[in-house]
């Protein structure tokens, strides 16, 4: 990712609507559908900032990956041990076997989604899975996806395709963000339309910040309850077969 991409997640991951739906949206998800042990081991690939760090911790011991040596250096800090760099889809040098790994927005940025998930596999526990998250529809690419060095949006059929040529099975694909899809679609259109289409992912104004979140945040209690309309994103549970 461009070095802004870190730069702005180091200062708005603690406020940004986006952010903090986010994090209670999947852990109610990873709470009911995971079936965790309690002393779980959690390894997230790719953890930025760290700012998902806390909230894994609620189900586990968590250890965590990230390569850019800035961002590397924050998540340090708030998961309070080493975090180590080993890139996917290899992991080198990553030792023992995970009840979860979480790769949150990480898929997209590997040229080898199938290795990936091969790679991610090879590290879990018996009755393992894999949290993963990854931006949906491709015809909605965008100056965004360009800076984070993305090399695909998927459709269900996409990342199915990948996660089964991988050997691996998933819990159902579901979409997330789709309350305000409408809008971010819109947005989408008039950047293009008006020659506008930038990367600024800021914070809007502290009153849309409060509204868009308290709307993003209603998906906790719909997702895997009741079917989504499309949405910017796409969420499932990866295991062996």
């Amino acid at each position: 990712m461009d070095r802004i991409v870190y730069d702005r997640m180091a200062a708005h991951d603690s406020t940004h609507w986006w952010y903090r739906a986010r994090r209670e949206i999947l852990a109610d998800y990873v709470a009911r559908n995971a079936g965790l042990k309690p002393d779980a081991r959690i390894l997230e690939i790719g953890c930025g900032t760290g700012h998902n760090l806390p909230m894994l911790a609620a189900f586990g011991s968590v250890d965590a990956i990230e390569i850019d040596p800035a961002a590397r250096a924050i998540a340090t800090e708030r998961l309070g041990k080493p975090v180590g760099e080993a890139p996917l889809p290899t992991l080198d040098g990553v030792t023992g076997s995970y009840d979860m790994i979480a790769v949150l927005d990480v898929v997209e940025h590997i040229e080898d989604d199938v290795a990936t998930f091969r790679g991610m596999a090879d590290r879990l526990a018996p009755g393992g899975k894999i949290l993963v998250t990854v931006p949906a529809h491709q015809w909605m690419w965008s100056a965004h996806d360009v800076v984070n060095h993305h090399h695909r949006r998927y459709s269900k059929a996409t990342l199915a395709k990948a996660i089964a040529d991988a050997g691996l099975t998933h819990n159902g694909l579901r979409y997330f963000n789709s309350l305000l899809f409408p809008a971010a679609v819109a947005a989408r259109v008039a950047g293009k339309l008006t020659g506008k289409d930038d990367s600024d992912d800021s914070p809007p104004p502290k009153v849309l910040n409060r509204a868009f979140e308290a709307i993003f945040r209603l998906e906790r209690y719909l997702i895997g309850r009741v079917p989504m309309p499309p949405g910017l994103s796409i969420v499932t549970l990866v295991s062996k077969r």
